[in-house]
């Protein structure tokens, strides 16, 4: 008799448990890595001078101190008028999940152009530091740059010897530094008398582009993003307008319409503005900033485990409805998949 009504109890109650269950999967499918991973995280600066150039590039490199690696490497390019120091929620969520996430600071168009300058003249200062052509020769060129650094400190520095898998490099940027990404994975840049540069990058498997500018002229769209043959993820917000510059927020999209010779994702965040990818949480759209940030974390991180480490599941989550589920109403996402798995 007692063993009939422990059997009971358990019929009872294997209902509410698969229930529960089913729950938790649920949940775990669609809230993808959105909080830290399980490694310790540290930093390290390292100020790098290419002779070539003679130029100064300052880095700062977030990595796991636990587990044994080597980690696939993820290379942020900063806006205009940012430094190594910023966007760090990205650098300590990635590294915590198991990158090494290498923050570039681009001199010239860093924070030093507008430092030390009157506030009521910040704005012309950095308005400048887009009309030196230069600087957007210079960023892609840091890019590259650093990777040479990197194989050096893979095979003798005493904190990151034999913990960077270089075979597995993705590249991200915000603004300016979407820019700077796109233009190493393959953007073809166009000028005044046809003559076409490009600073594409082979040892770079795929890149996320937050709040990219486009080209000025429209007819050249296809040509200027027909050499990008690797994966990217477009980032951008429905107020995504450029506090310096001339692309409006229906034109963030560009890339991503273009883009034909890679799985491509476009997600558009409802009300987000330029700067919700920065990392700011002060003033007056702090709170609205934090929530997104959250996707943020979750999406990239779904997109670098699928692209850089081979990760079927995050694949799965990431193209099969997951990342747009737990987005809802907030955003729009969408995908356009090259491979055999759609």
């Amino acid at each position: 008799m007692m063993k009939l009504r422990s059997c009971s109890l358990i019929i009872c109650a294997l209902p509410l448990f698969l229930s529960a269950f089913t729950l938790a999967a649920d949940t775990d499918t669609f809230h993808y890595k959105e909080t830290p991973g399980p490694f310790a995280v540290e930093t390290a600066r390292y100020d790098w001078h290419d002779a070539k150039r003679n130029r100064d590039i300052p880095v700062k490199i977030y990595f796991p101190t636990t587990g044994d690696g080597p980690f696939p490497v993820i290379i942020f390019s900063h806006g205009l008028g940012g430094s190594r120091e910023g966007y760090s929620y990205l650098g300590n969520h990635w590294a915590s999940h198991g990158y090494v996430s290498v923050h570039v600071q681009h001199l010239g168009s860093d924070s030093a152009i507008w430092r030390d300058v009157p506030l009521a003249e910040r704005m012309t200062a950095m308005r400048q530091a887009t009309l030196n052509p230069q600087n957007a020769l210079n960023r892609p060129l840091d890019v590259a740059f650093a990777i040479d650094q990197l194989s050096k400190l893979n095979s003798d520095d005493p904190l990151l010897k034999h913990r960077l898998d270089l075979d597995r490099i993705g590249v991200a940027g915000h603004s300016f530094g979407a820019f700077t990404t796109l233009a190493i994975a393959g953007e073809v840049f166009i000028g005044p008398t046809g003559n076409k540069r490009s600073e594409a990058d082979s040892r770079v498997k795929a890149v996320i582009a937050m709040s990219a500018p486009v080209p000025p002229n429209r007819s050249q769209f296809d040509l200027a993003f027909s050499e990008i043959k690797i994966p990217c993820f477009h980032m951008t917000g429905t107020r995504d307008v450029s506090p310096i510059g001339e692309t409006k927020a229906e034109d963030r999209r560009v890339p991503f319409d273009h883009i034909n010779g890679a799985d491509q994702f476009l997600v558009t965040f409802k009300e987000a503005d330029h700067m919700v990818f920065s990392g700011r949480l002060a003033g007056q759209n702090s709170g609205r900033d934090a929530f997104f940030q959250k996707f943020i974390l979750s999406g990239s991180t779904a997109y670098w485990d699928a692209y850089l480490k081979g990760d079927t599941n995050a694949k799965a989550w990431l193209t099969g409805g997951g990342f747009a589920t737990v987005l809802g109403p907030d955003g729009k996402f969408e995908k356009r998949l090259l491979s055999a798995s759609k």
